[in-house]
C-alpha cells in the first residue's frame, strides 16, 4: 500500500529495513554488470542514460513485440527502422511513452533520443517500457481518456486526490468528447491536474495526470476543435460526427446519402443533394484526392468505396442528361461584397454569398475564370469544356465575374461601396531552387508553363525535359512536355517514391508513359552553353533524421555528383500567393507569403476583409479550398461582419431534395 514519503524504502522498506525495488528488468541485468564491470554498461546508451532499455512496441506500427535498444536511440528509428512504419500508408501522429501514467511525444519530435531526461522533457516517462504508436486515425482526446481510465481502476483510493481528481479529469474528458466541452475546461484540466500531481501519496497518482496534460500541450488544437467546432479530426469519437468519410470530406458532403441515391437508381437525387456543398461536383470528382476514402469503414475489411468516381458519376449524370440545380437564393440584401479571385475558394465563396442575398461580384486578373482548376492542371485530367459548364451554372445565380480585372488596392473596393471583401488569390507564383544557372534560357517555372499551355500560348519545348519536384504540378509538367513532343522526360526528387507529395495513381500514370524517376537526387547547378540550357548536375543523397512531416531529411553524398544531358529544365518545387501587385493595406503577411487569418472565421486584421483558399493555408488540395471559400462551413454569413468570435458551425441539410 502506498505510504507518505520520507521515509523511501531504500531507507526503509519491507519489514523496516532497507530494500531495494525494481522491476525484473533491472535484475535481469545486474548479474552481466557484475560479471563484465561498470565500464562495459556505461559504453552502451548515451551520456547520462547508460545501457539498453526494452520496449514493447505496439499500435499503429507495422512490426509489434518487445524490443531492446540502446538508451538514446531516436524515436524514430525506434518507429520506422525496427517498427517498420504505420501501416496502410497512414500517416504518423504521436506515440504514446511510458505506459498508463506516460505522456504523448508528437511527430514533431520524433528525432528526440529516447532517454530520461529527453523523455522527461516532453512530458511523457520512460516507465515500463510501454511504447504504443499512433497513426492520423487517433483522437488525442480520445488517447487520454483510455490511459486515465486505467489508472482510475487501479486506484487504491486511501488519497482524496487520486481516488477523486482522477474521476474528475475523465468527466471533464468524456464532455469534451461529447461535444458539450467548453474551452474553460481545458485549463480546469491543467489545474487539477497540477494538483493531483503535487497532492497524490504514490506514484500512479503523480504521474496519472500525464496523458491529459501532455495531450494538451503537443495537441491542443486538436481539443479545441472538439468544443469550437464540434469536430473530431481523427473521426473517432461518435457524438460528433454522422460517418468518417462525411466527417472527413471538407465540405462535409453527405457521402451515405448519395452513395444510397445511387445505390437505389436515382443519380439525379444525389447531384442535388452533392450540389447543396458542392459547386464544383464535375471537376472535384476528376482531381480531389478523396481523403474521405482514407476513412472509409470499409477500407478495414478489403478497399474502401470508390466515394470519388460516384461522385463523378453522379455529376455526370446531370451534366449528360441537361441536368441542373440551383439553389433558391434568399431575398436580397443591400451590402455587396468583392472577392478577388475566380478560383475554387472565391467561387465557393461567391456561391454561398449570393445564396445568402449578397450581391457578389469576382475580380479576376486571369483571362479566364477557374484560377487554377483552369490555367494549373491539365486538359487530359479536367477537360475545360466540364469546368466551363460548371462556372457557367455558377454565373447563373446572378455572380458577376469580371476578367482580366486584376485588383491593385484592397482600400479601392471599400470606396466603390463593397461591405466586405473575400481575398481568394489562389498560389500563383512558383518558388526558385536558388542553383547557378536558373536565369538561362529553357528554364521554366512549372506554374508558368502549365498556365501558358493551358491558356494556349506558344511554348518551346526541346527533346530532353528534366522537371525538378515530386508533386501533383511537377508530375502534370512532365507529362505535358511528353505530349508537346519531349522524347526524353526525367523527373528529379530528393526523396524516395514513397515520399512523393502527387497522387500515387498519377506517379505510376507517368511511369507508364516512360517518364524516368530520378530519386533521392537534388540538382545543384544548371549547365549552360551558349546562354541555353544544356545540362543539369545533380547529386545522389541519403536519408537522414526525420523532419517535422515524420520524413527523413536528405542529405548530399559526397563525390556522387552526375549530369543530365537536357535542352529544358522545369522547376516544381514549390508555390506561393503573388501579392506582389496587391496593395494590402494592414493585412499581414505569413510563411511563405500567406495571408494571415483567422483559421475559423478567416478575418484579417483589416476590417471587413477575409482571406481563403491556397492564399491563406498556402498550396493544398481543390476541395480544401472550396471549403476554406464556403462562408457557411463556419458560420460565417448570413451576416457580414469581422468578428474573432467563434460561433456555431451550421448544420448541413439531412435530406436530399425530394427525398422523404
Amino acid at each position: 500500500m502506498p505510504r507518505q514519503r520520507p521515509p523511501f524504502p531504500s531507507n526503509k522498506g519491507l519489514f523496516g529495513k532497507p530494500s531495494a525495488i525494481n522491476n525484473v528488468e533491472t535484475w535481469s541485468i545486474i548479474p552481466r554488470i557484475i560479471r563484465e564491470g561498470a565500464d562495459w554498461f556505461a559504453s552502451v546508451g548515451s551520456e547520462k542514460s547508460k545501457g539498453t532499455k526494452s520496449f514493447s512496441l505496439v499500435g499503429k506500427v507495422n512490426n509489434v513485440g518487445l524490443v531492446e535498444v540502446p538508451l538514446g536511440t531516436s524515436l524514430g528509428k525506434i518507429v520506422f527502422d525496427i517498427g517498420g512504419g504505420i501501416p496502410g500508408g497512414k500517416k504518423y501522429k504521436a506515440t504514446q511513452m511510458g505506459g498508463p501514467s506516460g505522456g504523448v511525444i508528437p511527430i514533431e519530435h520524433v528525432n528526440v533520443p529516447v532517454d530520461y531526461e529527453s523523455v522527461t522533457a516532453l512530458g511523457a516517462i520512460m516507465g515500463s517500457g510501454g511504447l504504443v504508436v499512433m497513426d492520423e486515425d487517433s483522437c488525442m482526446v480520445d488517447v487520454a481518456k483510455f490511459f486515465l481510465q486505467f489508472t482510475r481502476d487501479e486506484s487504491c483510493g486511501k488519497c482524496a486526490p487520486c481516488r477523486a481528481g482522477i474521476p474528475k479529469l475523465l468527466a471533464l474528458l468524456n464532455k469534451i468528447t461529447s461535444g458539450k466541452g467548453t474551452l474553460q475546461d481545458i485549463d480546469t484540466i491543467l489545474e487539477l491536474s497540477e494538483m493531483i500531481q503535487k497532492a497524490s501519496i504514490c506514484g500512479l497518482g503523480q504521474t496519472a495526470p500525464n496523458p491529459a496534460i501532455s495531450t494538451i500541450r503537443h495537441f491542443r488544437e486538436e481539443y479545441e476543435a472538439h468544443i469550437i467546432d464540434k469536430k473530431c479530426p481523427a473521426a473517432l469519437c461518435q457524438s460528433l460526427f454522422r460517418a468518417p468519410c462525411q466527417h472527413t470530406c471538407p465540405v462535409g458532403l453527405d457521402v451515405p446519402g448519395y452513395i444510397s441515391l445511387i445505390k437505389n437508381d436515382k443519380p439525379e437525387e444525389a447531384y442535388k443533394l452533392i450540389m447543396q456543398r458542392l459547386p464544383l461536383p464535375m471537376t472535384v470528382g476528376r482531381v480531389c484526392p478523396h481523403p474521405c476514402e482514407r476513412k472509409c469503414r470499409r477500407g478495414q475489411v478489403d478497399q474502401p468505396i470508390s466515394i470519388r468516381h460516384l461522385k463523378r458519376y453522379a455529376s455526370d449524370y446531370a451534366y449528360e442528361h441537361g441536368l441542373s440545380y440551383t439553389p433558391k437564393v434568399k431575398a436580397a440584401k443591400a451590402e455587396k461584397v468583392a472577392v478577388i479571385g475566380a478560383g475554387p475558394a472565391g467561387l465557393a465563396a461567391a456561391w454561398d454569398l449570393t445564396v445568402e442575398g449578397y450581391k457578389v461580384t469576382v475580380f479576376e486578373a486571369l483571362p479566364v475564370a477557374g484560377g487554377m482548376l483552369a490555367v494549373g492542371i491539365p486538359e487530359y485530367r479536367l477537360p475545360k469544356e466540364i469546368l466551363n459548364k460548371e462556372i457557367d451554372n455558377i454565373k447563373k445565380l446572378g455572380i458577376e465575374i469580371k476578367l482580366n480585372s486584376p485588383v491593385k488596392d484592397v482600400d479601392a473596393l471599400f470606396k466603390e461601396g463593397f461591405k466586405a471583401v473575400f481575398i481568394g488569390i489562389g498560389a500563383h507564383k512558383g518558388d526558385k531552387m536558388g542553383i547557378p544557372g536558373e536565369e538561362l534560357e529553357g528554364v521554366y517555372d512549372a506554374i508558368e508553363f502549365l498556365r501558358n499551355i493551358n491558356l494556349g500560348k506558344d511554348t518551346k519545348i526541346g527533346k530532353k525535359v528534366a522537371v525538378v519536384g515530386g508533386g501533383n504540378s511537377a508530375i502534370d509538367a512532365a507529362r505535358i512536355a511528353l505530349r508537346k513532343g519531349a522524347e526524353e522526360v526525367h523527373i528529379v526528387y530528393r526523396r524516395e517514391k514513397a515520399d512523393m507529395p502527387a497522387e500515387e495513381e498519377e506517379i505510376s500514370a507517368a511511369e507508364e508513359e516512360g517518364i524516368k524517376l530520378h530519386l533521392l537526387t537534388a540538382p545543384v547547378k544548371v549547365i549552360g552553353k551558349a546562354g541555353k540550357v544544356a545540362g543539369i548536375e545533380c547529386n545522389k543523397m541519403a536519408l537522414g533524421d526525420f523532419d517535422k512531416s515524420g520524413r527523413r531529411s536528405p542529405k548530399p553524398i559526397t563525390g556522387s555528383e552526375y549530369t543530365i544531358e537536357i535542352d529544358t529544365l522545369i522547376e516544381a518545387i514549390g508555390q506561393r500567393p503573388d501579392t506582389d501587385s496587391l496593395k494590402l493595406g494592414s493585412i499581414k503577411t505569413g510563411k511563405g507569403g500567406t495571408l494571415v487569418a483567422d483559421k475559423r472565421t478567416l478575418a484579417t486584421d483589416q476590417q471587413g476583409v477575409f482571406a481563403g483558399g491556397d492564399a491563406f493555408t498556402g498550396p493544398w488540395t481543390v476541395i480544401e479550398a472550396i471549403a476554406s471559400g464556403h462562408p457557411g462551413l463556419t458560420g460565417r454569413i448570413p451576416k457580414i461582419s469581422h468578428t474573432r468570435t467563434y460561433r456555431q458551425p451550421m448544420r448541413r441539410p439531412r435530406n436530399a431534395p425530394g427525398l422523404a
